[in-house]
């Protein structure tokens, strides 16, 4: 049922400032940009339909009682229809999406059971979850005697809770909340729902009257994106800058300070795939102001880093054969897989690996070079080549 306009306007700002200041009753978060995010993203989950895509809450912690899952009890006082689903099927998920009551706020408390390293890959879920990230997103199934294929509409906001990390597909649709425990000087007020829940509920009622209100002017809306935010990165955060935007007050400048600072605290987190990886500690620790250097060199450098996995590739250090083949899924500049070529050093011909032949991949996969590094000497028991 569609909520009418009101009456009288209702001050955007004004109702977004009570919202975060609801969350901050309950809520120590680990930045004050979480507290805009988290606003933000609670007003954007009754305005979907003006977006192409609604991005994934998270709130994740490297240990239990951090309060995740709090925070998401508030977030469910605030969004349309929320539904909790902690052990909820896929098959569950995506025909309450498509039902006759509307769409649902999915809200996942202990996700690390889900996704967690003894759970299982789940990828019915997954799929749903990645799926419903789109406007344009469904999940196919068969349906009836005839076994019919028929499309189930996904689209829907989407928040989680848990422990330690998601699946790197749903991670980047994500916006981040990386909560920590509170310290003794950290103080927040008991929640109590039979007290608070219909403070929340009210807050709700009104942020749906005020997505009435602007509605219409959302669905043309195109945000300006903070320099250097595009690509996943930019989907995810339109919608909340365009919310930011029709709020207005302090809340466009806001909005554009917690994109850049989480978008960054993001990618500073994010290792990346171990291909990525490879070619990032071959560019800042091995091969740095090198033009080339043998593979048995590569390999001695590679496996003598500290906090880096390949002395250790399920119970193996890194050789020749894995590196070969990890480099040989990146393209040179001539779209050549990248491969090892003939080094003639005073020792005599050995196999390795030109610098040249790297930095397209290195460009075009690896996070920004440090601004000034140094080489990793050679494991102690190694000889230096002379080339």
């Amino acid at each position: 049922m569609t909520t009418k306009p009101p009456a009288h306007p209702i001050d955007g700002a004004a109702l977004l400032d009570e919202v975060e200041a609801f969350h901050r009753r309950f809520n120590v978060f680990p930045t004050e940009v979480a507290y805009v995010a988290v606003a933000l993203w609670d007003a954007h989950a009754h305005l979907l339909d003006c977006f192409d895509s609604t991005p994934r809450l998270a709130f994740l912690s490297p240990e239990p009682g951090s309060g995740k899952s709090r925070a998401l009890e508030i977030v469910e006082t605030l969004v349309p229809r929320p539904m909790v689903a902690v052990n909820a099927s896929a098959a569950a998920l995506f025909r309450s999406v498509s039902g006759p009551d509307g769409r649902p706020t999915i809200l996942f408390d202990e996700i690390d059971t889900v996704f967690g390293p003894k759970a299982g890959d789940n990828e019915e879920l997954r799929g749903f979850i990645n799926a419903g990230h789109r406007r344009k997103g469904v999940t196919y199934r068969c349906v009836g005697d005839q076994q019919t294929v028929t499309p189930f509409p996904s689209y829907t906001a989407v928040a989680v809770a848990g422990l330690g990390s998601l699946p790197d597909t749903i991670l980047d649709r994500s916006i981040i909340i990386r909560m920590r425990r509170r310290a003794r000087n950290e103080k927040i007020e008991p929640f109590r729902a039979r007290l608070h829940e219909s403070e929340g509920n009210d807050l709700r009622e009104r942020l749906a009257a005020w997505a009435e209100q602007v509605r219409e002017q959302l669905t043309d809306a195109w945000p300006e994106l903070p320099e250097g935010i595009t690509d996943r990165p930019g989907d995810v955060w339109e919608p909340l800058l365009a919310v930011a935007d029709a709020v207005g007050g302090a809340w466009p400048k806001r909005a554009r300070e917690a994109c850049a600072s989480l978008v960054k605290a993001s990618r500073s987190n994010d290792k990346g795939s171990i291909g990525v990886r490879l070619l990032t500690d071959l560019r800042d620790h091995v091969l740095i102001g090198l033009d080339k250097l043998p593979t048995v060199a590569i390999l001695d450098r590679l496996n003598a880093l500290e906090d880096a996995p390949w002395a250790d590739l399920n119970g193996k250090p890194l050789d020749n054969r894995r590196l070969s083949k990890m480099l040989s899924e990146y393209m040179t500049a001539d779209i050549e897989p990248i491969g090892s070529r003939n080094i003639r050093t005073a020792g005599g011909v050995l196999k390795g690996f030109f610098t040249k032949d790297l930095e397209d991949a290195w460009a075009r996969y690896c996070p920004p070079a440090p601004a000034a590094t140094t080489a990793t000497p050679l494991h102690p028991s190694s000889e230096p080549l002379n080339l």
